[in-house]
């Protein structure tokens, strides 16, 4: 009888938290416009919203304002956690190691799994609910076994090429309800109808913890890292000028290089070692080939290649803002310093040149029918 009464109970919990999903809430037109498309399909929405800030200030406290406010217009829980420690210790880190390295990161893409999704799951499974969902632009689609991640149907927003190191744990639980909208002013238009405050609320920066009017160099500075000086040399290696600090400049960086040389010059590499910047002018920007390290594959859930891509054609990214080009990529086996840890990179071969190919951005791998097959950091 006990037996048979648990395994009620069971079914009673599991068809409960079937109903149950944990949002991502910012308190912006998204993540307000997916909950209410969530409460439209009868799930039963929490709103989780992250503070990434070790101390509260004006801005921290006005964000969390917004979505708090958001959650009790749409009538549904809300749930503060601050994850500034894990933040700190996981995303900011890395991002400053590989700025003063001389590699151009993008910290979403360390975030997502191991800050953003893993906090959402703890949420969830704490609360006993079965789903997670967030308001980026991308669709979840399940075929031969395993979870994708597929571009949405708003291509100018498409965010796939955030969330491609996302493994089947999280991708199996997660729905994202703005996949299929074409427009962001639909999105805009949506909340407004059912009389949202924010609905006309601005989007979302590009780095959350860097001020749009500070910039990186500010940030660094502010933060102790120093910029020192150096020497700008171009693409034979002569000095040609003075840099102000690796941490000022990018791979195709051409406005506010402090100098002028007689012709349009654009950043092509940063050195950290010897601290140089090397200038080229706009063809030398373009390649061909590009080697990835710390690969994820959707597939494998790990940095091996899946053997049904080896050698075989896909569309690619080397930017989140790039357009997906045709390329075979291939597993090569690497050595000596420098070498990834796993002995090997990821091959890719465009067939049309890309411009400002970026040591640190993510490359990222597409099926032809736009779903995402995996990625790996840019050597």
């Amino acid at each position: 009888m006990q037996k048979k009464m648990n395994t009620n109970s069971r079914k009673v919990a599991a068809a409960v938290a079937e109903n149950k999903v944990v949002l991502g809430l910012s308190g912006g037109v998204d993540s307000t416009a997916a909950a209410l498309l969530l409460k439209e399909k009868g799930f039963e929405v929490t709103g989780l919203y992250f503070d990434v800030t070790t101390e509260a200030d004006e801005k921290s406290e006005k964000s969390r304002a917004a979505a708090e406010k958001a959650a009790k217009e749409m009538d549904i829980d809300f749930v503060y956690k601050n994850v500034s420690r894990e933040f700190n210790e996981t995303v900011l880190a890395d991002f400053c190691d590989e700025y003063l390295s001389g590699r151009t990161p993008n910290p979403c893409i360390i975030c997502n799994p191991l800050i953003k999704f893993k906090t959402l799951k703890e949420t969830a499974d704490a609360k006993g609910a079965r789903y997670i969902s967030t308001g980026h632009y991308a669709s979840v689609v399940f075929r031969e076994d395993v979870y994708y991640i597929k571009t949405a149907a708003n291509k100018k927003k498409d965010q796939s090429y955030m969330l491609y190191r996302l493994p089947q744990e999280i991708l199996s639980g997660l729905i994202l309800p703005l996949g299929d909208f074409e427009s962001k002013d639909d999105i805009r238009k949506f909340v407004k109808e059912n009389d949202l405050s924010n609905a006309d609320s601005p989007d979302s920066q590009e780095i959350c913890f860097i001020d749009s009017d500070e910039g990186y160099a500010e940030f660094f500075r502010k933060n102790g890292y120093a910029a020192e000086r150096g020497d700008f040399i171009d693409m034979k290696g002569d000095i040609i000028g003075s840099h102000k600090g690796i941490i000022n400049y990018t791979v195709g960086q051409r406005k506010g290089l402090g100098g002028t040389f007689g012709r349009p010059m654009f950043v092509t590499r940063l050195d950290a070692k010897n601290n140089t910047v090397t200038l080229g002018e706009k063809e030398d920007l373009y390649s061909y080939k590009v080697f990835s390290g710390g690969n994820f594959f959707t597939e494998t859930e790990c940095k091996k290649m899946p053997s049904n891509l080896e050698n075989k054609k896909v569309l690619a990214k080397v930017r989140y803002s790039a357009k997906p080009s045709f390329a075979v990529i291939r597993t090569v086996e690497e050595k000596g310093p420098g070498a990834d840890p796993e002995g090997f990179v990821i091959e890719t071969l465009f067939e049309e040149k890309q411009k400002a190919v970026t040591p640190g951005q993510s490359i990222v791998f597409y099926y032809p029918d736009g779903r995402v097959a995996g990625g790996g950091f840019i050597k």
